[in-house]
């Protein structure tokens, strides 16, 4: 590949050539997510320049979101590079999708009667950017779960994550992320032109000796999830929030961002992570519990850590449109809301246990404390994802939610049936495909 690469870039070519070159290929699908690229020295030799100069170009494509280095494997193409990517392929007719990762439809509230309510006068410029109706609302919840500070409204909590972290974080610089995790959350860092500093999780959240050397390691800050981890299931207990926010209570300059997703529908209780003093984000996206194309999430968090997402918030959209707002205020208002959530909340839980206990009656290990789906560790993860697909279920291969811990599969359990969970938990079994443990010790 460096022979071929470097016949396209062409020999003698600067730093910044170099990078539109490479970026130029990742575009056109020649260089594909996740393919290792070739080492600085054997570039720099097939180019005839110096190592410098493709380091530097390098160095570009990193903080631009195109490539990813990792400490002993080099240099790769980001798994999400900032690019326009293909839809995904449709899953063949018949198979159960179980990887989506959406909430069941029949468990959201409806959205005609809050859209029929909704004042159609126009928002102008120059107007508040918050809803009042929902600030309360939001306030009021995160109140109840003794979190304070000040409010913000986003679209969404990747929107939130990122402006939180371009806000304070500077291209380089190190973002402790849960391993496993949500995909997502490590696309973004990378785009962003950070590093992921991975730290392992257990069934009880982050490893605190393991975030304590990260820290030390200099880590600028932290994504967490306190409950429903994406994808071990994992929820932070009391013991654990209290041994991790001692552990960030030594770095108050460290960004903590709460990603707590799932909250009303989680099953868990929430313990925060952020310590009471210092710089930190509570972020709750409404995706999962009013519908995921709302696009809204609800922020708390210190003072300057909202006044700064805000102010970043300003120089792009200004605002969230204020009839996505009034539609979100309208649902959380109503007590017909609350009833549905809480029956949500039940039904997950009933179906996250029961494939659990499917699989445990089959002597396969599974994961899903609290959250919307389970994780299965097996050690043949691509085999098995293709022949689960055979027998007609379309799962998550493990592969973009790892990044140093052990192989496995998530399974999105939010609208599977328990005579369904039976005939998945036979289908692994006919995998003949020892369980591995993927948990920190």
């Amino acid at each position: 590949m460096t022979i071929e690469l470097a016949q396209r870039i062409g020999q003698g070519a600067g730093s910044s050539t170099i990078a539109s070159a490479v970026e130029g290929e990742i575009a056109h699908g020649r260089l594909l997510p996740a393919s290792r690229l070739p080492t600085v020295r054997s570039l720099a030799a097939a180019l005839q320049v110096s190592p410098a100069t493709v380091a530097a170009a390098y160095r570009t494509l990193r903080q631009r979101g195109f490539v990813a280095t990792d400490r002993g494997r080099g240099t790769s193409v980001a798994p999400v590079p900032p690019v326009r990517v293909k839809q995904a392929a449709e899953l063949p007719t018949g198979v159960r999708d179980l990887a989506s990762g959406n909430p069941d439809p029949l468990l959201l509230p409806q959205l005609a009667g809050a859209l029929a309510r909704v004042d159609p006068r126009h928002k102008l410029y120059g107007g508040a950017t918050k809803l009042p109706e929902l600030a309360s609302l939001a306030g009021a919840e995160f109140a109840g779960d003794g979190i304070g500070g000040d409010v913000a409204v986003t679209y969404g909590a990747l929107d939130a994550i990122e402006r939180a972290l371009q806000t304070e974080l500077r291209p380089g610089d190190r973002v402790v992320v849960e391993d496993p995790s949500w995909p997502r959350i490590a696309d973004l860092v990378h785009a962003l032109g950070l590093a992921v500093e991975p730290v392992a999780v257990d069934r009880r959240g982050l490893d605190p000796d393991l975030l304590g050397g990260a820290l030390r390691r200099g880590a600028r800050a932290v994504i967490a999830t306190p409950r429903g981890q994406n994808p071990t299931g994992a929820s932070v207990d009391p013991a654990r929030g209290r041994a991790l926010r001692a552990v960030l209570a030594s770095h108050p300059e460290v960004l903590v961002i709460e990603d707590d997703y799932v909250a009303r529908v989680a099953d868990a209780p929430y313990v925060p992570v952020h310590p009471a003093q210092g710089r930190w984000a509570v972020v709750r996206s409404l995706s999962k519990v009013l519908g995921p194309d709302l696009r809204l999430a609800l922020v708390a968090g210190d003072p300057l850590t909202t006044t700064r997402i805000e102010g970043r918030q300003h120089l792009s959209p200004g605002w969230v449109s204020h009839i996505l707002q009034q539609v979100a205020a309208l649902l959380l208002a109503e007590e017909a809301t609350a009833r549905l959530l809480a029956r949500a909340e039940r039904v997950y839980t009933e179906r996250r246990r029961a494939l659990v206990a499917a699989l445990a009656a089959r002597g396969i290990e599974a994961a899903g404390d609290s959250g919307l789906g389970v994780w299965v560790p097996l050690a043949e993860e691509a085999a098995a994802v293709s022949q689960l697909l055979v027998q007609g279920w379309a799962v998550s291969p493990g592969e973009r939610y790892r990044i140093r811990s052990g192989p496995g599969i998530r399974i999105t359990t939010t609208d599977l049936q328990p005579d369904e969970a039976e005939r998945l938990a036979d289908a692994f079994a006919d995998l003949g495909r020892a369980p591995v443990s993927t948990y920190a010790g």
